[in-house]
């Protein structure tokens, strides 16, 4: 019997920990949809504001919900923390950890080179499965036809989104006309923002670490009547209200850098779709390009 309680208490004690080191995104997926309308706009606030959140007290917190102190402490409670001061700790903790630099320190320091290649190549294929689970078929039509039948399609994506950004740029550039790259403006978002209307889509690329210049962004496009379509890593962006349609693809790792393959693939396989769904047009794109490329001679003949 005591070795019974010794294996009780341990496996408590584990699910304490795992607890604990929970992230608040999957804290309030697991029970938002039976918070109570006041705890929901308590919700709301702090997706809206995850970013800054360390800056907020427990009562600034409440009156922008709209709620008493008492009913933000019952809560941070509901969501598993001991109370406010637990919560600002731990996402504290948690947004150092976010840092390449806090997760360096935790990776073994000489692993063998076979075991280390092999570890990385499965988390990237666990993540490409979790892909399929966090994407319906419903979410991907309603991106696809967002594509393919904007007027424009705009790309942005800042810190660890540019290099999807750029990617998607790439590859829908070659399917369909009038894809521009917001990043490569050099300031000059507010005169081409100006252009934008309803018949616009703004891809937003939303990975960790985020800025503070994407959400002001997509807050400009929406204000033209454009369509936002949102690649994001997190299933609760402060960025989701905005979005017409959310594609989540998660990149979290706890490598010391974030994994995109996932993301890769996301919008290699839209960038096909798109191509197989407006064949003629694609085709007949596709067609001039190659020709332009022959007459500059800008890509070298395969052997």
């Amino acid at each position: 019997m005591p070795c019974l309680k010794l294996v009780r208490h341990a496996r408590t004690r584990r699910n304490d920990m795992k607890k604990e080191t929970e992230p608040l995104d999957a804290r309030l997926l697991k029970v938002y949809d039976q918070l109570s309308a006041t705890d929901r706009r308590l919700a709301d606030v702090v997706i809206a504001r995850k970013k800054d959140l360390l800056a907020y007290s427990a009562t600034e917190l409440a009156g922008l919900a709209g709620a008493s102190k008492a009913s933000a402490a019952r809560f941070f409670q509901r969501l598993g923390y001991a109370g406010f001061s637990d919560f600002r700790q731990q996402v504290r903790a948690q947004v150092s950890q976010q840092s390449p630099l806090a997760r360096i320190g935790r990776t073994p320091a000489r692993p063998s080179e076979s075991a280390s290649l092999q570890a990385h190549v499965q988390n990237d294929v666990a993540r490409l499965g979790s892909l399929l689970d966090g994407l319906t078929q419903d979410v991907l039509e309603q991106a696809l036809e967002l594509l393919v039948r904007a007027r424009r399609v705009w790309i942005v994506g800042y810190r660890n989104g540019c290099m999807t950004a750029f990617y998607a740029s790439a590859l829908l550039s070659q399917v369909r006309h009038d894809v521009n790259l917001l990043n490569e403006l050099s300031g000059r978002e507010a005169e081409i923002l100006a252009d934008l209307n309803d018949k616009d889509v703004l891809l937003a690329v939303d990975f960790r670490r985020r800025t503070s210049r994407l959400p002001r962004i997509v807050a400009a496009a929406r204000s033209t009547g454009a369509r936002v379509l949102l690649l994001t890593d997190t299933p609760l962006s402060a960025l989701a209200s905005q979005a017409a349609a959310i594609l989540h693809c998660p990149s979290q790792t706890e490598q010391v850098f974030d994994s995109y393959v996932s993301a890769v693939s996301l919008m290699n396989y839209l960038a096909t779709s798109m191509a197989a769904r407006t064949r003629k047009q694609a085709r007949a794109r596709m067609s001039r390009i190659e020709s332009l490329h022959a007459a500059l001679g800008d890509l070298e003949t395969d052997s």
